[in-house]
């Protein structure tokens, strides 16, 4: 069976039409939760404070109204909804985090928007709740070196656990509770130097009865249902701080490709520490095999190098922490330089002076490192004319000079220098210079057809350098009119060829460029140095990308397309095409955009329209869609479904809509409606006639009927206009058997007040509500638990007398005629909530009306005096054979103090649970009278209306 969503539906239930009424409305929102949170609160400015226990599942839905349909966001306070949610948003209306953790508490922003208005935004505190195991730490106050815990000692005892909320803590010794003040031995108390409730229990002077076991348990007093933890520590005359010892040198030096391996033991401590390994800087290799104090390296490399330290842990005193240095030798980047004789200016060698050659290398252990110098592979000593330097205070570790006093020819030849380490199993690093009369210093060009050059955006690009002399130098690039990084990220560029290749080249990299010789592998005399321009040619940038232009037949249209940046800026040419066709050409001179109007619209001038603006690089393009097209409908999502049945197994939908820009293109004359059946592949269709000029945000209402439920059906909407139709719109319609009204929307969904009763209902929420309202009585927040909902209530305060009536009248809802060969009247469940607070609380009655008997009321449900602070729910069975009312009275008490108010009205098809009517009724102290009525059939008269807008 279902139900009529309210009178109107009920009176047009057997035709169909359309009506309408202006609904573009700015968007609200509010956030409802899934029911996981341990605890609800509200803070100031009616935030809430939503409160989850850590791996529960947190889910959040933001209810938004608006039309057209609002845009939903989800996003959190510096941080994120989600594990990533620093680089995303969640855009739907339920936020959900399952298993969530601590550091995904926060605040979380809901913020709806519909380009109406200001965007709509509420915010909610999501606070998580954990216990970590706590752990016990042992102290004393005379020198933790001590070995063991004497007699006339003073021991700490002190007890931490992460937790929120903040955590309390309590001391056992065995099985006995120890308080301040039960044993003059014992103190327990929270330093000023402490942070949180870290509590400490202090023994003072250890007697014999303190060596005993002692336990710590921390509790937050069982908030989100998490137990209580505790740790126990045995202390005894025996316990004692950790010590270790090494069994490795320190520093270790190995070779590349060796195993390592670290043993650390411990030589005191009670109870017995346990060791772990960690590195002073980033974490283990990954390799590492750790077997208790263990650690073993497998092929070491030069990576692996650095400090390892051993840690010893007993929760006794401070841990224990032994560390040694691993050293993997390693060679590497030899390199040379040639100083021309200092006390003259010239950069040449010349016979009969000074030349110093240089030899460098990095070297790991630097103190290992040895020279051996070699003259045409022969050994070289130092001598009065050939002084050999192995390590030069000026210049940077692993450095060794030749001096060559009073350079003669029989000096010219090749030299060696060759660097070893010690310790052997390393590779020589062997350099040679050669010296002659053709050794000469570095020159450096650019070759003229290699700046400026020009390339464009994307390609690959070889910037050069010649550079001329014996031996040539490394080149090192840089940019030279901004400092700024080089393509690689580096501040310099190595080029041993004077070559510099970039890849993809962006017009960022536009500039000039330097390069200049290096005192390395080359003369160590002032650099030379050339400049290359880089010229990067990239094609125009244009807006509009993209346009769609809709325009009715026989008007005008002029379309505009732009250069926002290009290089060369000067443009060569334009061309405007429709499809295929070439329409115009053209070159720019001084103006920035160029322009195509279409003087009177036809069927031939629709289409797809670019605009290619031209350089040297390439083209950008603008494209404008222009059309005829109307746009299309938005289906109005605020209202709840107003579905009903008129026959036994079928059922009417009542499908609303606006039209986006109604007067964009021309009048649109009729809809096509099609509709097909879920799954299927046929659709039925049919045109909906229009009278008049659809006016913006004017609903527009038709009926469907025949329908079949429970089935869903595919509904879609075409505007069709003289020229032809427009885009069509999509949505899915679901059968509900339900009615639910949670007095949210701006028509407290189709309930009325009653005419002949004393005062009404009202509307309201904690929010709204007037700050000089009766304490005492009245709900705080809506039965969601949210001070921004609404719920119905009556206000008892003067010239309010005691005995007056206020009546809310439910719409009418229609059942189907009964089936004679079928099975009896459908049974509906009634459902409400209630909330009856306040010392002068009176009675809420709630009645049955059938159809065409409006002087007889059925009694179904009544509750009256104080219920307390909370709302209560309350189910009741109903058995109408006609179409039924319902009404809720609140009669007012004997004061001020008399609040009653109901929210989340329900009715769904089907008898309440048992257990719903057995214990809601009861706990609440309510009379649940369930209703079978059988009446004679009730004729309705059907009011005949003519189909409007």
């Amino acid at each position: 069976m279902d139900l009529v969503y309210g009178l109107v539906w009920l009176l047009t239930v057997l035709l169909e039409g359309i009506s309408g009424q202006g609904v573009y409305a700015p968007p609200t929102v509010r956030i409802v939760h899934s029911g996981l949170a341990c605890n609800i609160e509200e803070e100031r400015y009616s935030e809430r404070v939503y409160t989850i226990r850590e791996g529960e599942t947190l889910e959040l839905t933001c209810l938004v109204t608006g039309h057209p349909r609002p845009q939903i966001r989800w996003t959190k306070t510096a941080g994120s909804a989600s594990d990533r949610f620093q680089d995303s948003s969640v855009f739907n209306e339920t936020l959900r985090i399952t298993n969530i953790q601590r550091h995904q508490g926060g605040r979380y922003y809901c913020k709806a928007e519909n380009g109406l208005g200001s965007p709509a935004i509420k915010s909610i505190r999501v606070d998580v709740y954990y216990l970590d195991d706590p752990v016990v730490t042992v102290h004393q106050s005379i020198g933790e070196a001590k070995e063991q815990f004497y007699y006339e000692r003073t021991v700490f005892l002190r007890c931490v656990a992460n937790s929120n909320p903040p955590v309390r803590y309590s001391w056992r010794r065995g099985q006995e509770v120890l308080l301040q003040g039960s044993d003059k031995g014992v103190e327990i108390y929270e330093p000023f130097f402490t942070q949180g409730e870290t509590k400490i229990l202090k023994l003072k002077n250890l007697r014999p009865q303190d060596y005993a076991n002692y336990s710590c348990i921390a509790s937050v007093r069982n908030v989100c249902n998490i137990p209580d933890k505790m740790v126990s520590f045995r202390l005894s005359n025996k316990t004692a701080s950790p010590s270790i010892k090494l069994l490795v040198d320190d520093p270790i030096v190995v070779n590349p490709g060796e195993a390592i391996t670290l043993v650390c033991v411990t030589t005191g401590g009670e109870p017995a520490p346990s060791l772990t390994w960690v590195r002073s800087f980033g974490t283990l290799p990954e390799k590492t095999v750790l077997n208790g104090g263990t650690l073993t390296i497998p092929a070491i490399t030069s990576e692996d190098a650095g400090t390892y330290s051993c840690i010893a842990n007993n929760n006794v005193g401070n841990p224990a922490k032994k560390s040694t240095n691993i050293i993997v030798r390693a060679l590497k980047k030899g390199r040379f330089w040639i100083t021309p004789d200092p006390y003259h200016k010239d950069d040449n060698i010349q016979i009969g002076r000074e030349v110093k050659i240089s030899c460098q290398v990095e070297a790991v252990p630097s103190e290992e490192l040895t020279f051996s110098w070699f003259k045409n592979g022969r050994p070289l000593r130092s001598s009065e004319r050939m002084v050999i330097t192995q390590t030069d205070p000026d210049v940077s570790p692993g450095t060794t000079n030749l001096d060559i006093i009073d350079l003669k020819f029989t000096d010219f030849g090749t030299y060696t220098c060759v660097a070893s380490l010690k310790g052997g199993g390393i590779s020589d690093i062997s350099i040679d210079v050669n010296i002659s009369s053709s050794t000469v210093p570095p020159n450096l060009t650019v070759p003229q057809e290699k700046s400026p050059l020009v390339t464009r955006e994307g390609d690959t690009i070889e910037l050069q350098c010649q550079v001329t002399g014996k031996p040539k130098p490394i080149i090192l690039w840089s940019r030279a009119d901004k400092e700024v990084a080089m393509p690689d990220g580096s501040m310099q560029m190595e080029s041993y060829d004077g070559t510099l290749r970039i890849v993809n080249v962006s017009r960022e990299m536009s500039g000039m460029y330097r390069c200049q010789t290096s005192q390395y592998n080359g003369f160590n005399v002032k650099p030379r140095e050339a400049l290359v321009q880089l010229i990067v040619q990239y094609p125009p940038t244009v807006e509009p990308a993209f346009l769609e232009i809709r325009q009715g037949q026989e008007r005008s249209v002029t379309m505009s397309c732009r250069v926002l940046r290009a290089y060369p800026i000067r443009v060569l040419t334009y061309e405007w095409r429709l499809g295929n066709k070439l329409l115009r050409t053209g070159q720019f001179d001084s103006q920035e955009y160029t322009e195509y109007p279409v003087k009177s619209l036809s069927n031939e001038n629709y289409g797809v329209y670019n605009c290619s603006i031209i350089n040297e690089a390439g083209a950008g393009r603008c494209s404008f869609l222009v059309t005829g097209k109307a746009y299309a409908p938005e289906f109005y999502y605020d209202t709840y479904n107003p579905v009903w049945q008129n026959r036994h197994r079928v059922y009417s939908y009542s499908l609303q809509w606006t039209q986006m820009n109604p007067d964009a293109v021309d009048r649109i004359v009729a809809y096509r409606l099609g509709i097909r059946q879920a799954g299927q592949q046929r659709w039925w269709e049919q045109e909906i006639k229009i009278n008049g000029n659809i006016q913006k945000g004017e609903l527009i209402t038709y009926n469907l009927t025949e329908l079949i439920k429970p089935e869903a059906y595919e509904v879609r909407l075409t505007p069709l206009t003289k020229f032809g139709e427009g885009d069509s719109t999509i949505r899915v319609i679901k059968y509900s058997g339900e009615f639910h009204c949670g007095f949210e929307d701006g028509n407290i969904c189709l309930f009325t007040q009653d005419d002949t009763d004393n005062f009404d209902w009202t509307k309201q929420s904690t929010a709204t509500r007037n700050t000089k309202y009766t304490p005492n009585t009245g709900p705080n927040a809506d039965r969601s638990g949210s001070k921004e909902g609404f719920y119905m209530y009556i206000e008892t305060s003067r010239p309010r007398l005691e005995g007056e009536k206020a009546r809310l009248l439910s719409p009418v809802f229609s059942i189907a005629p009964k089936n004679p060969y079928g099975p009896s009247n459908t049974a509906y469940c009634f459902s409400f909530f209630y909330h009856m607070y306040g010392q002068h609380i009176g009675v809420l009655n709630v009645y049955l009306r059938l159809k065409g008997q409006t002087t007889i009321e059925n009694p179904l449900w009544s509750s009256s005096g104080n219920k307390g602070q909370r709302w209560n729910e309350a189910h009741v069975n109903i058995y109408p054979i006609t179409s039924f009312q319902l009404i809720f009275e609140g009669i007012r008490g004997p004061g001020i103090e008399g609040d009653i108010a109901i929210d989340d009205v329900s009715i769904a098809e089907g008898e309440c649970a048992k257990q719903d009517l057995t214990t809601k009724n009861s706990v609440d102290g309510a009379v649940g009278i369930l209703v079978h009525i059988w009446l004679f059939p009730v004729i309705v008269l059907i009011s005949i209306l003519s189909p409007r807008r």
